[in-house]
């Protein structure tokens, strides 16, 4: 206690309790106390940001926080929470966090606060039990540690949960279900973190919040609300730092903190450029149209068949070969035959496009229905090789299989060109369905696949397309203007040879115009022309 604390008149120290009970910055600011790591035991004087933040944690019940690195909004929250505990009584607050030990951290530093203030306030409460990881006050009120959801749900009733970075808690979605007896009777929350990628509890939380989809008040805390961060300091910290872990670290970006294949800055990029369907139609209304046929293109339909687990969607891209972009998709759950009746409709739809069906599992079902049907431009494989086999030719050989085989040794094949095309801006998306995956499709352990809890249909479909476009169609487009350039170098005789000497009746003149095996073979490039509707690239 200061010398004119330690002089204050018990009418003084009434007014004093009184105000700091009402206004828990005057608290803060005056007689609360942090341990820094340097410095030792300091005055905690609250900036404008955090002010903000405590008005609104006593003004809405839900408060979630997406902030920065390193601005005490942790350390003000272990602040908040023992104004609570000591001028309420019956409070149960619960922290959650990562770890039990970083929960328990937290709870120490709550306890630290309560200890480090003037003697006086222990005419509202003192301390009763004293543990590492929980302790209570005499008129009632508790603080414990967890880091799972039975730890959560043995609480009767919570007055507060605290979640500590809750976007890198694994469980999050369960300890929330288990909060909700928990805090039915009028409880509050304040969920805080950086952000850790997209498609998880606390990002949902966040934007949905954002969006006045829930219960909980946003807030986002960027570098530059710290009234010591200038400029100077950005530009020494970002030499610390790539761009996207600088965004990640300070600028509370949820697409720089995942580990997607597509860098931020492309997949803001996209963002940006979506566009809403011109149409959209389909058996189940799945199919999204952005563009309808143009005489003068060529289109490819890349297709991936559903498990049949109701996990994930059969789905379709159709894309313009020559601009690839994306000129209509289609995602839904459907049965084998009623999907390839759907592929085939929409391959004649957009001039006989080729198409690529992934055949693992179900989706050689669709191929063979597909052959059946006597689709016109169905991609053929070799088995083994994987290289394309144009249909014409597929006819006449055993080797051969419909549609593209996705394995450990092709998949990576794939990965690679599309990130190639992505890299390059190569691809035009216009659907927010495949955006959404491409934020959600990251490397984990070594691999690029769709973050736990997503989908990959619609960016594999897509990758699909850029590995076919970039190898069967410019090689099959090498190949026809190869055979083109060399049957013009030949020379077609369309004279008969002229057989008249002495003596002989003369042969007639007017011979008819010979068919060469040349010619033949002009017109089946010609027609393989028509079938195919090649890349021109």
């Amino acid at each position: 206690m200061s010398s004119s604390q330690s002089l204050l008149s018990k009418k003084d120290i009434a007014r004093e309790l009184i105000r700091c009970g009402k206004e828990p910055v005057y608290f803060i600011d005056t007689y609360c106390r942090i341990s820094h790591p340097i410095r030792g035991i300091i005055s905690f004087k609250t900036w404008d940001f955090q002010k903000k933040l405590l008005q609104d944690y006593k003004d809405y019940p839900f408060n979630i926080i997406l902030k920065s690195r390193q601005l005490g909004v942790s350390t003000l929250t272990a602040a908040y929470c023992s104004w609570l505990m000591l001028f309420h009584r019956e409070k149960s607050i619960m922290v959650i966090a990562t770890k039990f030990k970083v929960a328990a951290n937290l709870v120490r530093k709550v306890k630290s606060i309560i200890k480090n203030l003037p003697s006086f306030f222990e005419q509202l409460t003192q301390i009763q039990a004293d543990n590492k990881t929980s302790f209570s006050l005499t008129n009632g009120s508790q603080i414990d540690a967890g880091s799972k959801a039975t730890d959560v749900g043995r609480s009767e009733a919570l007055s507060l949960l605290v979640i500590d970075e809750a976007a890198h808690v694994e469980n999050m979605s369960e300890v929330w279900t288990a909060a909700g007896p928990a805090l039915s009777a009028g409880g509050r929350c304040i969920a805080l973190s950086s952000p850790k990628g997209v498609n998880n509890w606390f990002h949902d939380k966040y934007t949905k919040a954002e969006a006045s989809l829930n219960e909980f008040h946003p807030t986002k805390l960027s570098w530059e609300v710290h009234p010591e961060r200038t400029g100077n300091w950005e530009q020494e910290e970002r030499k610390k730092y790539s761009t996207k872990q600088f965004s990640q670290e300070y600028e509370a970006n949820f697409l720089a903190s995942g580990d997607t294949l597509v860098e931020t800055v492309m997949l803001e990029a996209i963002a940006k450029s979506l566009k809403h369907p011109i149409a959209k139609g389909g058996f189940d209304g799945g199919l999204w149209i952005w563009e309808r046929r143009k005489q003068s293109y060529n289109y490819m339909a890349v297709a991936d068949v559903a498990r049949g687990d109701g996990l994930d969607y059969s789905t379709a891209q159709i894309l313009n070969i020559e601009t690839m972009e994306q000129v209509a998709e289609y995602r839904g759950k459907a049965e084998t035959d009623v999907f390839a009746r759907f592929l085939y409709e929409v391959g004649i739809e957009y001039g006989n496009a080729m198409m690529i069906v992934e055949n693992n599992s179900l989706g050689f079902e669709v191929c063979k229905k597909l052959d059946e049907m006597k689709y016109p431009n169905l991609y053929w494989s070799e088995k083994g090789s994987h290289d394309y086999v144009p249909p014409y030719q597929a006819m006449r050989l055993e080797n051969v299989v419909p549609g593209f085989t996705m394995s450990v040794k092709t998949r990576p094949w794939v990965i690679n060109k599309f990130d190639e095309y992505m890299r390059n801006s190569l691809v035009i998306i216009n659907s927010e369905r495949t955006y959404d995956e491409l934020t959600t499709f990251i490397w984990m352990n070594g691999k690029v696949e769709a973050q736990k809890g997503s989908n990959d249909d619609l960016v594999m479909s897509l990758a699909l397309a850029c590995w076919v476009r970039e190898t069967a169609l410019k090689e099959m487009s090498r190949g026809l203007e190869y055979k083109k350039t060399f049957l013009k170098s030949m020379i077609v005789t369309r004279s008969g040879l002229n057989t008249t000497i002495p003596g002989q009746q003369e042969y007639d003149r007017k011979l008819s115009i010979f068919k060469s095996n040349r010619m033949a073979e002009i017109e089946e490039l010609q027609r393989q022309k028509r079938l195919f509707g090649i890349y021109k690239g």
